[in-house]
Order: structure tokens, then sequence, then C-alpha cells
């Protein structure tokens, strides 16, 4: 139960800081084009809280008085409201094309203000998240973002990077040119190529080569290695670029204690416990966490015999013996064993980690190259998934969301940020796709209108408006059946 509170907890926190930021955006420009705001919002529904400012400076008030039109409506100050369901937010402004505005009032509606200063309000909320996550990286930057170094373990005789010629003890500076300083991001480069076919280019420097990791920039002294791909991983429901190549990290040693254990999997259902050192599998002796992986994987639906140490709350250890079933999955197009279990975390050396940060007034230019590269790999991956190239089975939502959310904030500040931040990027690329209800849709409306200098016939609006919300709460049902999905 606490589980649950703290992840509803992190989702409201991290959906209220992006949707907060998102639409003063549209707030503040649209103030800026002296358009009268009627209400800020953050959440849906019913407001639990609600604060009016003072009325728009452009009527004149009597004194003490509320401003009164000939029509005897009042034109009050913004409602500043926290709503009950915290999934989003708006800005409503004066508008004549959602009821009667009186004439003494016109000049403060959103549809009398030049379609460039419509345009401008209307793309300020995405602008704002993009501006929130520059401002996040900047910050990390500057202070310093930590990660592991992407220095390659043992890998499988059988793997296709061992074929392509790469080791053990190599660090890789470099996936397709693209700096890659830590393993997370060689992941994302990684990623980048699901469904892609041609060469992926792993630029590397051999064991026992120093100071490339103080540079921004893939060594000249780096080695690469081409590995050939043909529709790679395309439609895979989870997708783990990395182990499909048979790249694998050089771990400490690293004991089979488990750390995580997933709900209705085979580990927990055959009563393992988090801290349990698997010690044996069928009177085999388990040397590592990598080793107890590997018979795992390498045993579906095929029942081991797990020797476990379990430490008491006394302190004693108890040893036991339990039955696990691995169920099957498809891997990299292999049929593997798997019990949904983590490993504990486990300290890194300081030789296998790398810091990466610059000067505060250097800090914002690779914040905002890391802004562009997260669009551009968003984009990228909803196109994919539009083609079939990425399963559309990896669509999150909010109970993602909310866990990830949860478990970044427990990882402490900086991972919590990083999440807060990659948000934001898909919050704005999202909200800028051309779909009508969408600030896209609305600002493919204005652009036509500026082009044409006629504004799109009102019926195609509302016919736009009532196919964009099928569309929208279609995928926000996927979404959230894939969450559901992951959670049995």
């Amino acid at each position: 139960m606490l589980e649950v509170i703290q992840s509803v907890a992190a989702l409201i926190l991290t959906l209220s800081i992006l949707v907060t930021f998102h639409e003063f955006g549209h707030y503040w420009v649209a103030r800026m084009c002296k358009v009268q705001v009627l209400r800020f919002s953050v959440g849906f529904g019913k407001p639990i809280y609600l604060k009016r400012g003072p009325a728009p400076a452009d009527v004149p008030v009597p004194d003490d008085q509320v401003v009164q039109s000939r029509s005897n409506q009042k034109l009050e100050g913004t409602e500043f409201a926290v709503a009950a369901i915290p999934l989003g937010g708006y800005v409503k402004m004066l508008d004549e094309r959602e009821g009667f505005v009186p004439d003494d009032q016109k000049h403060l509606a959103f549809n009398r203000k030049p379609v460039w200063q419509r345009i401008a309000i209307v793309a300020a909320g995405p602008m704002a998240n993009f501006l929130l996550a520059i401002v996040a990286y900047w910050l990390l930057f500057a202070t310093g973002i930590s990660g592991i170094a992407p220095i390659l373990g043992d890998m499988s005789d059988e793997s296709m990077a061992t074929k392509a010629g790469l080791v053990s003890g190599q660090e890789i500076i470099a996936v397709d040119g693209e700096r890659t300083q830590t393993w997370a991001d060689v992941n994302l480069e990684l990623f980048n190529r699901l469904g892609d076919t041609g060469d992926i280019i792993i630029t590397v420097l051999e064991p026992g080569t120093t100071g490339f990791s103080t540079s921004p920039y893939p060594s000249s002294a780096g080695v690469d290695y081409r590995i050939q791909i043909d529709n790679w991983l395309r439609g895979e429901d989870e997708p783990r670029p990395a182990s499909n190549l048979g790249l694998r990290l050089q771990y400490p040693a690293t004991p089979a204690v488990l750390g995580l254990l997933l709900d209705g999997k085979p580990a927990i259902r055959a009563g393992l416990q988090v801290n349990d050192r698997i010690t044996a599998i069928d009177g085999v002796e388990i040397v590592d966490w990598a080793h107890w992986v590997e018979i795992v994987q390498a045993n579906p639906a095929q029942t081991l015999d797990m020797t476990v140490a379990r430490t008491l709350d006394n302190k004693q250890v108890q040893t036991l013996s339990i039955l696990v079933t691995p169920e099957q999955r498809e891997l990299g197009g292999k049929v593997t064993g798997y019990v949904g279990a983590g490993v504990a975390p486990v300290e890194f050396p300081p030789e296998m980690q790398r810091t990466v940060s610059y000067p505060f007034y250097t800090a914002l230019v690779p914040a905002i190259n890391e802004t562009w590269s997260l669009t551009t790999f968003t984009l990228r991956s909803l196109g994919k998934m539009i083609t079939g190239d990425i399963s559309a089975k990896n669509l999150s939502g909010p109970i993602t969301i909310a866990t990830v959310a949860k478990d970044t904030a427990k990882s402490g500040l900086e991972q919590f940020v990083r999440f807060l931040a990659l948000l934001s990027v898909s919050l704005g690329v999202l909200n800028l796709l051309p779909i009508p209800v969408l600030d896209g849709g609305h600002l493919v409306y204005y652009l036509f209108e500026l082009i044409t200098r006629k504004p799109v016939p009102l019926k195609v609006q509302v016919w736009g408006l009532q196919m964009g919300m099928f569309f929208i709460v279609g995928i926000m049902m996927l979404a959230f059946y894939n969450d559901l999905m992951r959670l049995w």
C-alpha cells in the first residue's frame, strides 16, 4: 500500500511541475499579447483550490467595483485553480467562439488578436517544456552528471559484438559518431537504430588508453567496429539493443543477491524474497549474478532447484531449497527463461564511474544539445512506432510514469531531475504533433490562416476537434492497457 501511495505522490508531483510550466508558457505570452486569461488550472475537474487575481488593467475599473459591461456580464481577474484530476491542465482565455463577449471587452479576446500572436500563445506551452529541460540539463551539467563507464565485460563467443571483433576491456566512446560517455549514452544511441538496416559503428578505445573521458567528442585514437543489422529488433515488444548485440557492461564482482522482484512473476510466486542470495542451482555453485542469469535464461519452462541463503531478522542465515520455473519469453529472436528478478545494487569503484560536468557558463551548450538529441530521438521513435519498426507496446501511460518517478525520486535528486527533463521534452514534442485538440493542431490551423489569410472554417475545426479527441482518447487507452499488461 505504501508503494502505491509513493507512486501516486510521485506522479502528482511530476505532472504538476510539467503542467505548471507548460500552461505558464501559454499564460505569460497571452498576457504579453494583452489577452484576458479567465482561468489558469493545474488539473481537470472540480477545483480544490481557487484564487482570483485582480481585474485586467486594460479595462477601467471603478473604485472597489468589478468591471460591469453593457450586457451586465462581469470581467474579473484570472482564476488560479488546482483541480482534482492531476493529469493535465489548461489556460482558458476570453474568446468569442466560446461565448458572448461584450463590445468593451472584445479587444481582450484571443480570437481578435493577429494570427502571429495566436501562434505565439499556442506555441509558448511546448516551448516552456523545452526551456524547462534545457535549464534542468544546464544545472545537471554544471554540477556533474554521474554514470557508469561504458567498459565492455565478458561477452559470448556467439554474440554479434564478439563476431565484429569487440573484446572485453574496451571502452565505447561513440556509437555512429555520437559521443558516449556513460553506459546510458550507449543505450540511447542504440535505441535510435531500432528497426534499421545497415551498419552500427561502435568506436572504442583499447584497454589501458587514458585521457579520453575528459573530451566531449570521440577521440581520434578510437577504433571503429561495424555490426551489420537488418530490420533490427523491428516490432520487438521489449527491445534490449545492447543485450541483443551481445554488449555486456563490465561489472564489479556482483553476488547473486536479489534486489527487485516483480509482482506475479515466477521468482516471487516461488517464494523468493528481496536480499535472498542464490548460492547454487541444481547443485551447481553460482559464481555471481551473471552466472545465475545465464542459467535462468538457458532454462525456459524448466524447474530449477535453487539453494538460497536468507538472512533472518535475528541476523542468522537460513539455507532454503526453492523450486523456480522460469517463464518463456522471446529476447533477440531467441526463447529465454525469465523469472522477474533484479540484482541488488552494487557499488562501482571510482575507475568504473564517469562524471560529465562543465563550467557553469559553458554548460548551457551541452544542455541545449542534450535537449535537441532527446527531441529528435522522441520524434524518430514516434515515427518508427507508426511504421511498425517499434512496437506500440512500448507506449507508456500514467502507471509506468508513476513507477519510474517514484524509483528515480528514491535514487536521488539527480536522477529525478533527469527523468523530469526527459518527460518535459516528451510533453513538448507530443503537444506539437499536428493533431487537433493539441497545440500542434491549433498551430496548423493558424498557419493555414497565415498563408490563405482566411480562418479555417468552423465546421472543419469542430470535425478536427472530434477526430483529434477520438485519437487522443484511443492513445491514452492503449498506453493504460500497456501499463496494466506490464503489471500482470
